[in-house]
């Protein structure tokens, strides 16, 4: 029995660029779920996620030519899906910008990555992450639930790749603090 081979998203472009509506079909079918959730994380209203989506997968439809090659198409998508969230968030003018100065703590780090890596993060810690200001949440999403790399947040956030680092430690920073005012131990 043969195995499939997986066609990648830049053939698939390519298909969809040529005419064939499956090809653009399946790659709904393949980032649907995780931009979804990407979304919810950020603004977290499931109705209005859902509409962001849709939206990204519109305007990606429409500007499929645009999309660059030398960028994976993952991150071009997502920059997208960023993109429609942070209009949603900008219409509802209710998130705060803070500056947290602190370096992260090493243990700490290292634990945070412990649990994710063993798919232990507990739902008050998800309750912690949701108070962090959205561009520190948003790092920590990527990184640690979509598993992208410094590079790949760097160009859906169009940030440099030295500021996910520091965004990351800041967003642990926060995270272990509100983690220990809710008296959760991570």
């Amino acid at each position: 029995m043969a195995k499939s081979v997986e066609v990648s998203d830049e053939v698939l472009v390519v298909q969809v660029i040529e005419g064939d509506a499956d090809a653009y079909a399946t790659l709904m079918t393949r980032y649907e779920s995780r931009l979804l959730r990407y979304v919810i994380y950020l603004i977290h209203d499931q109705a209005a996620a859902e509409d962001a989506v849709q939206e990204t997968f519109i305007k990606a439809y429409q500007n499929l030519r645009s999309y660059k090659p030398s960028y994976k198409f993952s991150s071009w998508i997502y920059r997208i899906a960023h993109n429609e969230a942070m209009n949603i968030v900008k219409k509802n003018k209710h998130i705060c910008d803070e500056d947290i100065q602190a370096l992260p703590d090493q243990s700490y780090e290292s634990r945070l990555d412990d649990l994710v890596e063993a798919g232990m993060l507990k739902e008050r810690v998800h309750e912690c992450l949701e108070e962090i200001e959205p561009k520190y949440r948003e790092v920590i999403q990527l990184i640690y639930f979509e598993g992208m790399k410094y590079d790949d947040v760097s160009d859906v956030l169009h940030i440099p790749r030295s500021t996910v680092g520091v965004w990351l430690s800041r967003a642990k920073i926060k995270l272990r603090t509100l983690c220990k005012q809710k008296g959760v131990t991570l």
